[in-house]
C-alpha cells in the first residue's frame, strides 16, 4: 500500500538503492547484512520502501516498511478543506450510525479507542459501503460521504496506516470483554461457531503461515473464527489464529474462551469439520450441549441409515416441508465409551439424493478409468481405490511388484450408493428432528457474516505488512461484521 503524500528521501548513506520496474522507480532499503558460508561473504538484505516521484526525484512515495525503518519522518494526517466534496453522501451513513447507536458500539469505542474512535467507525462504515478495506484509497472515500470524525474531518492514509499500527491488544481485548458482559449469561442460547482463512502474502507476520486455502489451494494464510449467537443473531467473539493450525484443533480453545466470558447455559452447533472424539468429550466435561453435522458415510452413520431406511421416508407425519425433507430420530451411543446414548436425527432428501448418486458414480467411473491407465506400472493404489476395487498385483510384496487390474467391489459400491440422500445430526439434548434441523440451519446467519466479510465488507485479504495493522484489521473488521449483519 503506498501512500498518497510525498516525503524526501531520508539521507542513509548510500542504504537506499533505486530499481526500475515497468517505467515506476522502486527504492529499496538495505536494513542488514547477512554473511553467506557457502559463498564466504555478506548478502544485503534490502525491501521496499516506496516509489520514486517521478517529477520530483528527490520526493517519494512510501508504503508501510517505509514507516516501520523511518518512524521519526513526519507526514501529513488531515487534509485540508478544499479536499472537501460540496455534495456528501449519507444515507448509508445514516442507516450504520442507528445500528451503532443501538449496539452502543460509538460509546465503548469512544471509551476504548479515544479521540481516534470516529476514525476507527468510519473505516469500519468505509468497508460496508465501498466493499474494500483498502486504506489507501479511504481518503478518497471520506471526499464525498458523511464521516464519524469530529468536525467531519478527513484523515490521509498514512494517518489511517499510523493508526492501525497504534491500536493495542489490550484495547481489542476490552473491547470484547465489554461487548460479551452486556448479554444476558443467564439465557440459553445456542452459539453457532465456523471459521474461514485469508489470504495476506505481503509482509512478516507471525500468524500467516503456509496453510490450505478454502479454494484448495496451498499459500499464505491465516484463519479467522467467529462465535454467533443464533438467538439473539449477534456475533459474540472472533479469534484469529495461524495458517497451519486446523480447525478441529481450534474448536476447544474456543470453548473455553466462551467459558472466560462467561457463557455457561449454552450449546455450539458445529459444521462437520469439528467432528472427533476428543472436541466431544472435551464438551461433555464442560457441560455444553452441541448439535454437529455427520458425515452420512461413516460407519456408525450409516448402519443406523440403513436400519431405519424405509421407515420414514414417505410418512407424512415425518415430512419437514419447510426444507423438502424427510426426518427421523435415534437413540444410540456415538462411542463406546459414551455414558449415555445420543440423539442420531436422520433426514433424507429426495432431491439431493439423485445428484449425489450422480456423483458417487462419476467419481468411480474415473476411478476405474484411472487404474486401467496404470496397469502394469509399479504403484500401489490405497484410499478409496482400495475401499471401492479389489486390487490385482504381480509379484505382490516383491521389489518388482506391479498393478495388474482391479475388479469393483459391487456389494461395497450399492451400499454407498443406498446412502446417497441421507445426511445426520447428531445432539446431545434430546429434541425433535425438526427442532434439531432448525438450529442447525441457524448457522446460515454466521456463514452469511463470512460471506459478507469477504465479498461484501473487501475482507478476503488484509492488505497489511505488520502484526499489529492485521490485528487492528480483523478488529475493525468484526465491528463491521456486527453492524452488516444488520443491514
Amino acid at each position: 500500500m503506498y501512500l498518497s503524500c510525498r516525503v524526501k528521501i531520508p539521507d542513509t548513506g548510500g542504504k537506499i538503492s533505486p530499481k526500475t520496474i515497468g517505467g515506476t522507480t522502486y527504492l529499496y532499503y538495505e536494513y542488514a547484512r547477512v554473511y553467506n558460508k557457502k559463498k564466504k561473504y555478506t548478502e544485503p538484505q534490502r525491501t521496499c520502501i516506496g516509489k520514486r516521484d517521478p517529477e520530483q526525484p528527490d520526493f517519494i512515495y512510501p508504503n508501510e516498511k517505509f514507516l516501520k525503518f523511518f518512524p521519526r519522518e513526519l507526514l501529513p494526517t488531515e487534509k485540508d478543506s478544499r479536499f472537501r466534496s460540496g455534495c456528501l453522501h449519507v444515507g448509508a451513513y445514516i442507516v450504520i450510525r442507528k445500528i451503532i447507536s443501538d449496539y452502543h458500539l460509538d460509546e465503548i469505542i469512544a471509551r476504548i479507542i479515544g479521540r481516534d474512535a470516529g476514525l476507527f467507525l468510519d473505516l469500519a462504515a468505509y468497508s460496508i459501503i465501498t466493499e474494500d478495506n483498502a486504506g489507501q484509497y479511504y481518503p478518497d472515500y471520506a471526499y464525498n460521504h458523511a464521516l464519524f470524525t469530529n468536525d467531519m474531518r478527513i484523515y490521509s492514509d498514512s494517518k489511517v496506516s499510523d493508526f492501525l499500527r497504534d491500536v493495542t491488544v489490550d484495547q481489542r481485548i476490552q473491547f470484547l470483554n465489554e461487548w460479551n458482559s452486556k448479554r444476558d449469561h443467564r439465557e440459553k442460547i445456542y452459539i453457532s461457531y465456523d471459521s474461514t482463512n485469508k489470504i495476506n502474502e505481503a509482509g512478516d507476520i507471525d500468524i500467516v503461515e503456509l496453510g490450505h486455502a478454502k479454494e484448495g489451494l496451498e499459500t499464505e494464510i491465516f484463519n479467522y473464527s467467529i462465535a454467533y449467537d443464533t438467538n439473539n443473531r449477534e456475533p459474540l467473539f472472533y479469534e484469529s489464529y495461524p495458517g497451519s493450525i486446523v480447525d478441529i484443533s481450534q474448536l476447544q480453545f474456543t470453548l473455553k474462551k466462551a467459558k472466560g466470558y462467561g457463557y455457561e447455559h449454552v450449546g455450539f452447533i458445529l459444521d462437520r469439520g469439528y467432528f472427533c472424539k476428543e472436541n466431544i468429550e472435551f464438551m461433555d466435561e464442560n457441560g455444553y450441549n452441541f448439535v454437529i453435522m455427520v458425515k452420512g458415510r461413516k460407519d456408525l452413520v450409516s448402519e443406523l441409515i440403513l436400519e431405519v431406511q424405509g421407515t420414514f421416508e414417505n410418512d407424512r407425519k415425518n415430512s419437514i416441508r419447510s426444507y423438502k425433507v424427510s426426518g427421523t430420530t435415534v437413540k444410540h451411543k456415538l462411542y463406546a465409551t459414551d455414558k449415555e446414548e445420543r440423539y442420531f436425527h436422520i433426514f433424507y432428501d429426495d432431491g439431493k439424493k439423485a445428484a449425489e448418486r450422480e456423483c458417487f458414480e462419476n467419481k468411480i467411473d474415473r476411478m476405474g478409468k484411472k487404474l486401467k491407465e496404470c496397469m502394469g506400472e509399479p504403484i500401489h493404489p490405497g484410499g478409496d481405490y482400495k475401499k471401492y476395487f479389489d486390487l490385482v498385483f504381480w509379484h505382490e510384496g516383491q521389489p518388482d511388484e506391479k498393478f495388474m487390474t482391479g475388479a469393483e467391489k459391487t456389494g461395497v459400491i450399492n451400499r454407498d450408493i443406498r446412502l446417497c440422500g441421507y445426511f445426520a445430526i447428531v445432539t446431545s439434548e434430546k429434541m425433535t428432528a425438526r427442532e434439531a434441523l432448525d438450529l442447525y440451519k441457524s448457522r446460515d446467519a454466521s456463514e452469511k457474516t463470512f460471506r459478507g466479510d469477504k465479498s461484501y465488507l473487501g475482507a478476503k485479504s488484509e492488505r497489511v505488512y505488520s502484526n499489529e495493522s492485521i490485528d487492528t484489521k480483523i478488529f475493525i473488521g468484526f465491528v463491521s461484521g456486527v453492524v452488516f449483519i444488520d443491514c
